[in-house]
C-alpha cells in the first residue's frame, strides 16, 4: 500500500513527485511509457511565460507567475539550462495596437514585472529581423528559455533520490474506491493500493478522471506542429518573439533554444487522437506563413527536423488542480497546457500543499534538494576536457558528432537515477541524435553501448520503448573462425 499514486511522469507528474519527495511518505509514479517526458512535456515550444496572457485571476495566471520566479533557483538546484532571454509581443497591424496595451494591463495585473510597450523603433533596434510592418511590441524581460526534457528529468531524479518509486511501462486500466476505503488501481503490471490519487496524466486526464467521478470530463487534444533549424542560424532572433494571441492560443513564436537552435512553431489544431503526433505539409505549411508574418526571411532551409505535440485543452481554458468533489482523495492535475511547462514548479507546490495539509505531512530532516545533471563537455576548456579524460577515457571518445556527445556522457544518462533505456532515452539526457544528422551517425554507437551496458539484445533495443524496436532480426549468426 502506498500513501500516494501519481499517474504520468510529464513535466507535471515530476514536479509533483519532487514536492511530495520531501515529505516522509510513499510515494510512487505509474507512467505508461518507458520513460518521463514522453507526452506533451517532450513536444512543446521550450520557453517560460513571463505571464501577461492568462486571463486575470485565473489559476492559469497565478501558477504561470509564480513558476516564473521559482525557475531560477530551480534551475541551479537542479543543474539545467535556463535562461532570460525575454519576450515580445509583435504587432503588425496600426489598428491593433490597443492590444497590446490589453496584454499590458493584464500582465501588470498578473503581476508581471518590467513590461514595456516598445515603437517602431525600439523594437526594430532590439530585433532587427523583425518584419518590416512592425507597428509596435510588449516586451517581457522575465520571459525565458529552458530545455523541457532536462526540466522533467531533473525533476523526476530528484523525486527519486528521495524515495520516490516510479513504475514504468505501467498503464492504468481501471480505478476502484475499496471497502477499505482506499483506491485500488488497476494496471497492465498488476495492482497498486493507495491512499490518495494525483492524476497528471496530461492529454489522458480525463480518461483517469472519468474512472472515479460522474461529473464527465473531456480533454480537447490540440495538436501543434513546429520546425527545428539548424544551430548555424539560432542567433536570428535573440527574444522570443510572439504574435498578439488569438482564442487559439498564443500563435506561431520564433524563439532560439537554450541549446542555440531556433525553434519556429506551434499550429493549433484540435484532433480526436491521444496518439496524434504526426505532422503535416498543411500544419508545417502553416508554421512557416505565420512565423513570417512577423519575423522576415527566416531561414526555413536549414530545418533540421519536424515534430508535432499535444496540448491537454480544456474548453474553459483553465488549469483544473482539486480534489474531485464525487471521490475524496483524487486530486486532479488536468487541463495543464501552456503556459503549463512555466507553471510546472508552481503546480507541484500548489499540490504537495494541498496534500500536506490534508494527510498532515512531516517534512524529512534528510531531504536533498540539488542534483547534478549530466557533464556536457561541449562547454568545458581543453584543460577541463583532459582532466575529465584522465578520469574516464570515455570522456575522449566522440559517440555524436553534431553535439560532440562522448561515449563518457552517455554512460552517465544510462546509469544515473531514472536512466535512460532507449535512443530517445539517451537523446533527451544528453542530445545524442538531435543534431543536423537526426541520429543518422550516432546511433548504431548508441545501440551498441546500450547492449553493452544494460544486456539489451540489439532486437529489443528501441527508439522510444513500445513497439518502435530499430533492429528487426538478425540477417546473419556468429562466423567460426576455426
Amino acid at each position: 500500500m502506498t500513501d500516494v499514486i501519481i499517474i504520468g511522469a510529464g513535466v507535471s507528474g515530476s514536479a509533483v513527485a519532487r514536492e511530495l519527495s520531501k515529505y516522509d511518505i510513499s510515494t510512487c509514479v505509474l507512467e505508461k511509457c518507458e520513460d518521463v517526458c514522453e507526452g506533451t512535456s517532450k513536444a512543446n515550444s521550450a520557453i517560460v511565460h513571463a505571464g501577461f496572457d492568462a486571463e486575470e485571476g485565473s489559476l492559469m495566471a497565478k501558477l504561470n507567475v509564480r513558476g516564473n520566479e521559482m525557475m531560477d533557483q530551480l534551475s541551479k538546484d537542479l543543474d539545467i539550462p535556463f535562461k532570460r532571454n525575454g519576450s515580445m509581443v509583435v504587432c503588425v497591424h496600426k489598428d491593433a495596437l490597443d492590444g497590446l496595451k490589453e496584454l499590458y494591463d493584464r500582465g501588470v495585473a498578473n503581476g508581471v514585472k518590467g513590461l514595456k510597450i516598445l515603437s517602431r523603433e525600439e523594437a526594430l533596434e532590439m530585433e532587427p529581423n523583425l518584419s518590416d510592418n512592425v507597428e509596435g511590441a510588449l516586451y517581457a524581460p522575465t520571459g525565458g528559455i529552458i530545455c523541457p526534457f532536462e526540466l522533467t528529468i531533473a525533476m523526476a531524479e530528484n523525486a527519486n533520490m528521495n524515495g520516490v518509486e516510479f513504475r514504468f511501462n505501467t498503464e492504468v486500466e481501471d480505478i476502484k474506491k475499496g471497502d477499505d476505503g482506499f483506491w485500488h488501481i488497476r494496471t497492465n503490471n498488476g495492482e497498486y493500493v493507495s491512499r490518495y490519487v494525483v492524476n497528471a496524466a496530461g492529454v489522458y486526464a480525463d480518461k483517469i478522471h472519468n474512472m472515479v467521478s460522474a461529473d464527465k470530463m473531456h480533454i480537447i487534444e490540440r495538436r501543434g506542429d513546429y520546425c527545428l533549424l539548424d544551430k548555424e542560424v539560432g542567433g536570428y532572433v535573440s527574444h522570443t518573439i510572439f504574435p498578439q494571441p488569438t482564442k487559439y492560443g498564443k500563435g506561431v513564436l520564433v524563439t532560439p533554444t537554450v541549446h542555440g537552435n531556433l525553434l519556429v512553431g506551434p499550429t493549433a489544431i484540435d484532433i480526436e487522437n491521444k496518439e496524434g503526433t504526426a505532422t503535416t505539409a498543411m500544419g508545417l505549411n502553416e508554421v512557416t506563413a505565420k512565423a513570417s508574418e512577423n519575423v522576415k526571411n527566416l531561414p526555413m532551409r536549414n530545418v533540421i527536423t519536424s515534430f508535432a505535440g499535444l496540448r491537454a485543452h480544456l474548453e474553459r481554458h483553465e488549469f483544473v488542480i482539486e480534489e474531485v468533489k464525487d471521490a475524496p482523495c483524487f486530486i486532479d492535475v488536468a487541463g495543464i497546457e501552456s503556459p503549463g511547462l512555466s507553471a510546472s514548479p508552481a503546480i507541484g507546490e500548489m499540490v504537495g500543499n494541498m496534500l500536506k495539509e490534508k494527510m498532515g505531512l512531516k517534512e524529512k530532516a534528510d531531504w536533498i534538494g540539488t542534483r547534478k545533471g549530466v557533464i556536457k563537455t561541449e562547454g568545458l576548456s581543453i584543460e577541463e576536457r583532459n582532466e575529465l579524460i584522465k578520469k574516464n577515457p570515455a570522456y575522449g571518445t566522440i559517440v555524436c558528432r553534431c553535439e560532440s556527445v562522448t561515449e563518457g556522457e552517455i554512460l552517465d544518462a544510462i546509469h544515473r537515477p531514472l536512466g535512460a533505456r532507449s535512443l530517445d532515452g539517451v537523446k533527451r539526457r544528453t542530445r545524442a541524435g538531435m543534431g543536423r544528422c537526426q541520429a543518422g551517425f550516432c546511433s548504431p554507437r548508441t545501440m551498441e553501448i546500450l547492449h553493452r551496458e544494460l544486456g539489451i539484445p540489439y532486437e529489443k533495443i528501441t527508439k522510444s520503448g513500445g513497439n518502435s524496436a530499430i533492429v528487426l532480426e538478425r540477417t546473419k549468426g556468429e562466423v567460426s573462425m576455426s
